[in-house]
C-alpha cells in the first residue's frame, strides 16, 4: 500500500515538473527573441507624455521589441548627447537639431544611412526636396518631422488698448516703444538666439546682402556687422526688446511683453498661456524695412528631425521605431501640430481627417509656407559660440566700453577666425 502511494506522489512530482517546464518554455523563449532599443528626445512635460503613449503603442503592435526611453530638457538633452555621440552610447533612434548634421556627421558618416532601409521606412510620404535637407554625401543622415522659422508673435490685445496697429515694420515697434515704455511695456521680446537671427535679417534688408555666403563664409563687412551692433543697442535703449540677459517667459503670460519672437512650432508653447490669461495672440507679419520687403531675410529650417545611430545594432528595429514616429496615424493623432506641421503626407493627411489643422501654431507654419521669400537657414546661423561672440560685442558696445567702430572691427576677426 506504501508503496503504491509512493509511486502515485512520484508520478505526480515528475508530472508536475515536466508541466512546469513546458509553461515555462515559451515565455523564456519569447524573452530571449525580444529585442531591445532605445529612443531619446527633448521637450516639455507634454511632449514626454505623448510620446511615452506612443511608445507604449508601439510595443503593442509589436511585442517582440521594447523601447526603453531617454529624455530631459533641451540643455540637458544637448550636453548628454554631445558626450553620447564622441563615446558611441547613443540611442538608437535620437531626434536631433538641424545643425547636428554638419557637427556630427561632416562627411555623412556619423549617422545610419536610412536610405538602406526604404523597405521598412516609407520615404514616399515625404518629397525629394524635403529629404534633402537631411542628405550629408549622398546619405540620408535624418528625416525632418516638420519645418520652423522664426516668427513675430503680438498680443493684439495690448496694442488694442493703446490704440496701436499691429507692427509690420520696425519703425513701427519703435513707435509703439514710444507709447508704451512709460508703462514698462516691451512692444516685442526675445531669447538671444531669436534676437540674433531677428537683426540679421534687418542688416540683410539694409545692406542687400547675405550674412554668410553659399559655401558658410562670413558675408557681412565690419560695417555690415556695426550695423547690426548698433540696432541691438538702439532697440534695447528705446525700450523695444528687454536685454536679452533679463528676458523673461513669464513676462508674456502677464502682458509685460506685447510680443515675442519665438520658433513656429514653439507658438502654443510662449503664447498658450497669455491666451489662457485672456489675452488675443495673433501671428505678426514677418517684420521689414518697408511693407514692400516683408519676408525677405528670413530664413525657415526642419524645425528637429529623427536619426538612427551609425553603430545600432538592431537597424531593422529601429527603422520600425522610425516610421511609426513619423508615419502612423497614432503618432500623429498623439503628437499633433506641437512639433509643427508633419511634413509626412501621410501623418498631415491624418490631422487633416481629424481636423486637427488650427490653432496659432497652425497660422505660423502656414504664414511660413506663403512666404515665397524666405531661405534655407545655414546650420552655422545657430553656432552657439558664434552667438555668445555676437552677444559680448553688443554688450562691449552697450556699457560704453569700446567704441562701435571698435566693437565690429573685433566681432569681424572673431567671426572670421571662428567661422
Amino acid at each position: 500500500m506504501n508503496k503504491k502511494i509512493f509511486s502515485l506522489l512520484t508520478c505526480s512530482v515528475i508530472c508536475i515538473i515536466n508541466l512546469s517546464s513546458c509553461a515555462e518554455e515559451p515565455i523564456i523563449k519569447s524573452h530571449n527573441q525580444q529585442t531591445v532599443i532605445k529612443l531619446s528626445w527633448w521637450g516639455n512635460d507634454s511632449r514626454n507624455e505623448y510620446t511615452l503613449k506612443a511608445v507604449e503603442r508601439f510595443e503593442k503592435l509589436h511585442p517582440d521589441i521594447k523601447v526603453n526611453c531617454s529624455y530631459s530638457e533641451w540643455s540637458g538633452y544637448e550636453a548628454r548627447s554631445r558626450v553620447q555621440m564622441y563615446s558611441d552610447t547613443q540611442a538608437d533612434v535620437m531626434q536631433i537639431n538641424y545643425n547636428w548634421l554638419p557637427e556630427y556627421s561632416p562627411d555623412g558618416n556619423g549617422y545610419y544611412d536610412i536610405s538602406t532601409l526604404a523597405d521598412t521606412v516609407d520615404l514616399n510620404n515625404f518629397t525629394e526636396d524635403v529629404l534633402k535637407y537631411g542628405i550629408i554625401n549622398d546619405k540620408l543622415n535624418a528625416i525632418p518631422i516638420a519645418m520652423n522659422s522664426l516668427t513675430v508673435y503680438v498680443n493684439k490685445t495690448i496694442y488694442d488698448s493703446y490704440g496701436l496697429d499691429v507692427p509690420e515694420t520696425w519703425d513701427d515697434f519703435f513707435k509703439s516703444a514710444e507709447v508704451m515704455r512709460k508703462d514698462n511695456i516691451y512692444p516685442l521680446s526675445g531669447a538671444l538666439k531669436s534676437v540674433w537671427l531677428y537683426i540679421i535679417t534687418y542688416t540683410e534688408q539694409i545692406t542687400g546682402k547675405t550674412f554668410l555666403d553659399k559655401s558658410g563664409n562670413l558675408n557681412f563687412s565690419k560695417n555690415d556687422l556695426q550695423i547690426m551692433l548698433e540696432f541691438y543697442v538702439k532697440l534695447i535703449n528705446e525700450k523695444v526688446i528687454p536685454q536679452v540677459e533679463y528676458f523673461d517667459k513669464l513676462n508674456i503670460d502677464t502682458g509685460t511683453y506685447a510680443g515675442i519672437l519665438a520658433w513656429s512650432n514653439d507658438a502654443v508653447n510662449y503664447c498658450g498661456k497669455a491666451v489662457e490669461n485672456g489675452y488675443e495672440m495673433i501671428v505678426a507679419e514677418y517684420t521689414a524695412v518697408t511693407p514692400e520687403k516683408c519676408g525677405t531675410g528670413w530664413y525657415a529650417k526642419p524645425a528637429t528631425m529623427y536619426a538612427i545611430s551609425d553603430n545600432t545594432e538592431h537597424p531593422t528595429e529601429s527603422a520600425m521605431l522610425l516610421d511609426f514616429l513619423l508615419n502612423s496615424d497614432d503618432m500623429a493623432l498623439l503628437q499633433g501640430i506641437e512639433k509643427g506641421i508633419p511634413l509626412s503626407e501621410s501623418a498631415k493627411n491624418c490631422l487633416e481627417s481629424a481636423g486637427i489643422l488650427t490653432g496659432i501654431q497652425y497660422e505660423a507654419s502656414i504664414k511660413m509656407e506663403n512666404n515665397k521669400s524666405m531661405e534655407t537657414l545655414q546650420p552655422l546661423l545657430e553656432n552657439e559660440s558664434l552667438i555668445d561672440i555676437f552677444a559680448e560685442s553688443c554688450n562691449m558696445l552697450l556699457y560704453e566700453r569700446s567704441k562701435a567702430e571698435e566693437s565690429a572691427e573685433k566681432l569681424y576677426y572673431s567671426l572670421v577666425n571662428g567661422l
